[in-house]
Order: structure tokens, then sequence, then C-alpha cells
């Protein structure tokens, strides 16, 4: 059995900005001894504009800067174009991180060639507050996992444990820890109010092997939802992007065999099916990346209205009636929806809209929120 171990993140750089170098992530960051600290007045490589190459890229995850955040850490998911949109917002408390997944879409949506931690967490808690008492009957559901993996950098945070501490406080809210690693040793002790959900993005062990480089192992990540649950966290799955291959019927069929034979319906918040999806502008660097050997460029794609490369309706439409399908063979109750994707896909795949899907309707109905 594999040891719920996350390792430190390797750098090769990291840069702390002056006002933040006695700040309590500065002084943890240092204390791990990770790279030389370097102080500095602004963001370094601020030359550096414009599309990554797929080396910047790369480097960009060697290099870490911390620093404050100076706008709004709270926001709507950005969604896509005439997606069906699930009251999802987000906290952003950095960018990057350092996993390697090949269809990863800050690729395409970073250009800072540099990774980075913001230190004031405390601020994007006030702002939480405020969101709290300007909205007191929206039941907001908010994730950390979009421009940064949710507890990648948690060793050197501890951000975790604060989340955990202040969602206690507000149980009518949910947070959502989004991850790839297994990295819940830092806050899986703590007390709690049950609105934490510790949700892992999985794919099939061909897929992770694969595609998703650097990343905690299928079987690990479905040890660290195991402990979760066992210590009273609710869990939740994003098969995400699902990646068409010659035999992705059996890969999904055993992925989805391994969750249900771990979790029962009643143990699983919510489980969402996406499909691969990426802007045109991405497939020069995914070649440089990882050449021809990703399936990520395999298949044929074609550009959709929102203006990102998918498969085709049909396949689409196959590949999550399928999955779909299995989970609703062993317990119809499972809460399967699907991820940005525009209603025709939900009309193919659940003959009705989203609001009338039993078990995550109450995911799609319209609740009063900011913008």
């Amino acid at each position: 059995m594999e040891p719920l171990i996350w390792p430190l993140p390797k750098l090769d750089e990291l840069y702390i900005h002056n006002d933040v170098w006695d700040s309590e992530v500065a002084i943890r960051v240092r204390s791990l001894n990770l790279a030389e600290a370097v102080k500095v007045a602004e963001r370094p490589y601020k030359n550096q504009e414009g599309q990554l190459s797929g080396r910047e890229f790369t480097h960009s995850k060697k290099r870490l800067y911390l620093a404050k955040h100076e706008g709004h850490f709270f926001r709507k998911c950005p969604g896509t174009q005439g997606a069906a949109c699930c009251n999802y917002f987000v906290l952003n408390l950095g960018v990057q991180c350092n996993m390697n997944c090949s269809y990863c879409y800050l690729q395409s949506y970073i250009n800072s060639p540099l990774s980075q931690i913001y230190t004031n967490i405390d601020d994007a808690l006030s702002e939480l507050d405020e969101i709290s008492l300007r909205y007191p009957t929206s039941p907001f559901r908010v994730g950390t996992g979009e421009t940064i993996d949710s507890l990648t950098f948690d060793d050197l945070t501890l951000y975790s444990a604060k989340l955990v501490e202040w969602f206690r406080g507000h149980p009518k809210l949910t947070c959502e820890f989004k991850t790839k690693s297994c990295n819940i040793k830092n806050f899986i002790n703590l007390k709690h109010s049950g609105n934490v959900v510790v949700s892992f993005s999985v794919n099939p062990h061909k897929i992770v092997e694969t595609e998703e480089h650097e990343t905690a192992s299928l079987s690990r990540r479905l040890r660290a939802a195991q402990e979760s649950r066992d210590h009273g966290f609710p869990v939740a799955f994003h098969i995400d992007p699902m990646i068409y291959t010659e035999d992705w019927k059996k890969n999904y069929f055993d992925l989805v065999n391994e969750i249900t034979s771990l979790f029962k319906s009643n143990e699983v918040r919510w489980i969402s099916l996406g499909a691969l999806r990426y802007p045109p502008s991405m497939k020069n660097i995914l070649r440089e990346r990882f050449g021809g050997s990703t399936s990520s460029l395999a298949g044929e794609l074609f550009l959709s209205d929102d203006g990102k490369l998918r498969y085709d309706l049909g396949l689409r439409t196959k590949m999550f009636n399928f999955v779909m399908g299995e989970f609703k063979k062993r317990d119809p109750k499972y809460p399967v929806f699907l991820c940005m994707e525009a209603p025709e896909s939900w009309l193919g795949s659940f003959e009705t809209t989203p609001r009338n899907v039993e078990n995550i309707s109450n995911l799609f109905k319209p609740l009063a929120a900011p913008v």
C-alpha cells in the first residue's frame, strides 16, 4: 500500500516581496530551505509578458514568488460560454502548481513566468466575511482550486487549517478543496462543521500515469478520500477531463468500479464529469512540452461555440452516458452532473435540464449572489 506522503515542491528560485518578508507564510517557507530566498521590491521577470513558451511554462513551476494579492480573492467561477451554471464560486489564493498534467488549461491561461502564493489570506477571509454578511441566505460553494491546486502547496502555507476554522463558523457555506494530491494531513484531525468538501480530480490509472505527471497516484487519492470520509469530511470526485483512447470504456469502467467499491452514494457529495477541452492556442505548447506522446493531442477535436477545442457532441455524450450509466447501475442515487457543458449535452445525457435532476438540482438553483 502506497504511503500518503506528499513531497515538498522542488524549487530553483524563491522570491519574497519586501512587504511580506516577515509574514507568517514567508517565515515558514524560508525555514524549509527549498531554495535561497531573495528579497525583491517588485515581481521578478516583469519584462516577460505574453504567451509563455513550453520551456518557460515548465520553468514557472520551479520559481516561486510570495507576495500580497492586491485584487479580489472571491469571484464567480468563470465557467464557459453557454454552459449550464452550477453556482460555483472561487477563492484564488495563488497561481500555478508544481504538478504537470498534459491537458492543464493554465498553460494557455497563465502569462506569468513564475508561480505565486498570496501571503495575505487574512484579507481573503475578511472578504468572505463581507460576502457572508451581505448575502446571509445564499448557500455559496467556494472552491480554492481554480488557478492553483488547493493542497499541493499546503505544507508551505497551512491555509487548509485556516479555511477549515473559518468555515466552521459559517456552517451554511461550503468550501471545496480540489486536488490531485493526497496532502490532507494538515487539516484531517481538525474540528469542523462538515461543510469542507475534500474533492479529488480523478482519472483511470492509465491516464494518471501517462497524462497527470507528478501527481498522486489514483490509489493514493482514493485512500486520501477514504481517510477524509472517515474523519467526517464530505468527499467529491471530478472525473474531468475524460480523455478518449481506444480502450476508454474499459478504463472508465474500472474507475467507476474502484470508486463505487469504496464509497456508497450517500458518502459522496457530488461527482462531476467533463470532457477534454482547451483553446486552439494551447496545441503548440502541448506539442512542445509533451511531443506526440500525449493523448491530449490524439483524437479528433472540433472548435466549439465557446472557442475551445472539444470532442464532437456525439462522442462526448457517449462517454458521459457510459460513465453515468455505470454509476447508476450500482446505485441511481450517485450525484452525477456535467461540468462546463451546454444544455444540449444535458439533454443528450439526462433528457432534461440540470434543475430537474434528482440529487443535484440544488446545485443549479438560482441564488442571490455577486456576479
